[in-house]
């Protein structure tokens, strides 16, 4: 993982951090550890050591390497853990049961409705019954994504206009509950954690991930860590003013971005040009994009346009090496990308105007992968950002079975 700084500048991350890497990258040499982890070699070679003698690795194949002796392979024992991770939406919970190299063994969803008074017990409950499916394996934490701003993934008070949600209490309810470490996180950062784990943004440490679809989102990394900002909300580009009279937001103003470009103002559009009827979906819109009709092609390039000038205004002012775009309405991208694309190299300064962009495919269950991927990438947090909940996840990483009964929240 590219970066500035390794595990090394937290020395209590470093065996941690060989495990997680052996489990989300398989089988590695202790070279490639050092080079991955910016870990001394000498450090790699003492500490998988002792993860050798505990049971936790093994030496594998040896495989030929660039001059020298061939080089022996190291390998987790046995599968050092999962997590679950759950997305959490206005009407349904995703919840993803994932081993440590993010392969997913369950997905499932379940009916929410997040302004019922027991709203929060009726998410405990979900997450129970998803621990007790998860089994005897070594379940080291849960991840949980919301569509809005949280204070701290360790603690997980959460600010969510679109469920209904003012200092919500998510965090503390749910480990008081269940017993387990619980992370709480924005879900547009959960899925920049998840790159940054098995995607693109392993080889880059400077990157933007951009939703769209229901929401307009985006998370910042930078220099190899999610940039979450003062109180968590960095990356709300859907609420960035592009009108002064525009359309009502979710959040309550007038003239967002996302109040232009979110499925429901396409759709709406779509409803007042006639292409949908008044139960329009955005499928609906799609359709029409797909057979031919070129007001419904329009659409989706003017919200084009809209993303990529204020894409680029992002750009100036973050400087990333690069940018990926995800999200549900991504199956619709060919009809955004003539608006975006021109907007999008105009706006940008000279200098600029070459950077690399990805639209990646889309699942459902890519949200609640990313919000298992804020377990799954404690072992690497430098910066402490998982706080106790991570440290916690590490212990859970390092124990043995009789042992995982003591690293309770």
């Amino acid at each position: 993982m590219s970066g500035s700084s390794g595990p090394a500048a937290r020395g209590d991350l470093v065996p941690s951090a060989i495990l997680g890497l052996l489990g989300t990258r398989g089988p590695t040499s202790r070279a490639e550890i050092a080079r991955s982890l910016d870990i001394n070699p000498a450090t790699v070679t003492q500490v998988t050591k002792g993860l050798i003698a505990r049971g936790l690795v093994t030496e594998l194949d040896q495989v030929r390497s660039q001059g020298g002796r061939p080089a022996r392979l190291l390998g987790l024992v046995r599968s050092a853990g999962g997590a679950l991770g759950a997305k959490v939406t206005a009407d349904h919970v995703a919840v993803v049961d994932v081993e440590l190299d993010g392969s997913v063994r369950s997905s499932v969803s379940y009916p929410f409705d997040p302004d019922s008074p027991t709203a929060l017990d009726q998410l405990a409950d979900i997450l129970g019954a998803a621990v007790d499916d998860h089994g005897e394996r070594n379940l080291l934490g849960i991840g949980v994504g919301i569509p809005g701003s949280v204070d701290e993934q360790a603690v997980g008070i959460v600010s969510a206009p679109t469920l209904g949600w003012t200092d919500a209490h998510v965090g503390p309810i749910l480990r008081s509950t269940l017993g387990v470490p619980v992370l709480v996180e924005n879900d547009v950062n959960t899925l920049a954690v998840a790159e940054r784990l098995y995607g693109v943004g392993r080889s880059h440490s400077s990157y933007l991930v951009v939703t769209i679809g229901r929401g307009i989102g985006c998370g910042l990394v930078v220099d190899g860590a999610v940039y979450r900002g003062a109180g968590g909300g960095a990356g709300e580009i859907g609420h960035i003013p592009i009108t002064v009279d525009g359309p009502l937001c979710g959040c309550g103003s007038y003239g967002c971005l996302e109040a232009h470009i979110g499925d429901a103002a396409l759709v709406r559009r779509a409803l007042e040009s006639g292409i949908v009827g008044p139960r329009g979906t955005s499928r609906g819109l799609l359709q029409a994009a797909e057979d031919g009709t070129e007001a419904a092609r329009q659409i989706y390039a003017e919200a084009g346009e809209l993303l990529g000038r204020a894409l680029a205004g992002i750009v100036h002012t973050v400087d990333p090496e690069m940018i990926i775009i995800l999200g549900e309405g991504i199956e619709a991208w060919q009809y955004w990308e003539p608006g975006f694309e021109a907007a999008f190299r105009r706006h940008l300064i000279p200098a600029r105007r070459g950077l690399t962009y990805v639209v990646e495919p889309w699942a459902e269950d890519k949200w609640a992968l990313g919000a298992a991927a804020l377990v799954l990438a404690s072992p690497f947090d430098v910066l402490g950002t998982s706080g106790d909940q991570g440290r916690l996840v590490r212990e859970r990483l390092h124990a043995n079975p009789a042992d995982r009964a003591g690293t309770q929240p």
